[in-house]
């Protein structure tokens, strides 16, 4: 089979605790988390149907588009898909919330004619998205709907110029050791309104005390049915109905 290797940005997501909810609780997660994913990648620029997408049962690894660049799979993406998650959570029962770890890393890859992906940055991906410190972020947070752990590699690519969406202060150094993979990784938990946080101890909120970036202001309402509105300070509304 012929396969080209190619520079891709690699970005994987696992649904904390969806083992035990049961098959429809867990289809209706996986649909929600699909259609979640489609509409972060699209708000991002990215063509969701141009990515390579492998589905890990709960959770999802998506090849972005060659030339795609890396700062856009953290800005807006990453907070687009947790004020998604977030505005679901506020309107679902328990065994249908959803919290996600989130990892990132870009590399060199074998990309297949039939859109199979394999190589060494897939396993790095892989080890990422399981380490420990992204776990424990989730845990000791309940009220954190992601927390996002970035290579060493792709933090120095897509973080460290601070380009708008996106703090470096807001990301802090770990280590990570899983597996066969031994080294540093940046950690980062999404503000609960889904902006840019720092990864130190969060001060208590409410659902009606959400937090958003500074100059745009997000407010999450219920809506009559199964609609959320999402009103944003420049004067945009955006409605999501029930995916």
């Amino acid at each position: 089979m012929e396969e080209v290797r190619e520079y891709r940005a690699l970005f994987a997501v696992d649904i904390v605790g969806s083992s035990g909810r049961g098959d429809v609780a867990l289809g209706q997660i996986r649909q929600v988390l699909s259609a979640a994913l489609h509409a972060s990648f699209t708000r991002g620029g990215i063509d969701w149907d141009d990515c390579l997408r492998h589905d890990l049962g709960d959770g999802m690894r998506v090849v972005a588009p060659a030339g795609t660049p890396e700062t856009s799979l953290i800005h807006p993406l990453v907070h687009e898909l947790t004020a998604r998650l977030r505005a679901h959570n506020l309107l679902a029962g328990k065994p249908t919330r959803i919290r996600l770890r989130m990892a990132l890393h870009a590399g060199s890859v074998q990309v297949g004619r039939d859109g199979t992906v394999s190589g060494r940055p897939l396993e790095v991906l892989a080890r990422l998205l399981d380490a420990e410190p992204v776990r424990a972020a989730l845990a000791q947070d309940p009220e954190a709907t992601t927390a996002l752990l970035v290579s060493e590699h792709f933090h120095e690519t897509a973080v460290c110029e601070g380009r708008p969406g996106i703090e470096p202060a807001a990301f802090r150094r770990v280590d990570v050791r899983e597996k066969e993979f031994a080294g540093s990784a940046w950690l980062h938990v999404p503000a609960y309104g889904g902006g840019p946080q720092a990864t130190g101890p969060a001060p208590d909120r409410t659902a009606s005390d959400v937090d958003a970036p500074a100059g745009n202001t997000k407010v999450i309402s219920k809506a009559s049915g199964h609609g959320v509105i999402y009103a944003l300070g420049n004067g945009t509304m955006n409605i999501g109905g029930k995916q």
